[in-house]
């Protein structure tokens, strides 16, 4: 089970916004752009100042702009014939640029550490590098869970409301973090699985 598997109704909600998008000449490839760069500064800014808690109230906001972004550049590309080489290497390498940037700050948040967080940002990438191998080796990029892009993208943005709203995380939370890893591993697992099953 993965939070993937409501973007088909996400996106007839963002379909208007998207047709108005396309009508003022707004490319997805502009789109997957802007979401990269704003990820990267945001990250940045809460790496750099990570005792400063209610900071963190930025990252679910964003967390849910940046979703539907992703979501955009996709039907832009898709449903207005802006489908290209650059734009498929753009919407993979960004999304793990923008995915490491925000998770990077809670390496700086107790009682997370750099190793942990370091660890986490690894494995989602490798997770998303076999997603990607699906489509070369198989039918189709792989999205299953139980970790995909969509369900860190709950976690982290719930920690960074709580950290934002308590000032500080409980010691437990370290624990729930290792979980996390392992569910990612697992999910790279499981996409190679499914890949080679598809194939």
């Amino acid at each position: 089970m993965s939070i993937y598997l409501l973007k088909s109704r996400f996106q007839d909600l963002l379909r208007p916004l998207v047709h108005r998008l396309h009508a003022r000449g707004i490319t997805a490839n502009q789109v997957t752009v802007a979401a990269c760069a704003i990820s990267v500064a945001l990250g940045v800014l809460l790496s750099a100042a990570a005792q400063v808690s209610w900071l963190f109230v930025l990252l679910p906001l964003w967390l849910f702009v940046r979703m539907a972004l992703n979501a955009i550049d996709g039907m832009l590309a898709r449903e207005f014939g802006q489908q290209s080489a650059l734009g498929g290497y753009l919407n993979e390498t960004t999304d793990v640029i923008a995915d490491a940037a925000l998770y990077l700050p809670f390496a700086f948040v107790a009682p997370f550490g750099g190793l942990q967080i370091g660890l986490l940002i690894w494995l989602a990438a490798l997770s998303e590098l076999c997603g990607v191998l699906g489509q070369v080796h198989g039918k189709s990029r792989r999205y299953d869970g139980p970790a995909g892009k969509s369900d860190r993208a709950l976690v982290f943005g719930g920690l960074g409301l709580w950290y934002a709203q308590a000032g500080s995380l409980p010691p437990w939370l370290e624990w729930v973090m290792w979980l996390v890893v392992v569910l990612i591993a697992c999910t790279a697992v499981r996409r190679v699985r499914r890949g080679l099953q598809a194939a």
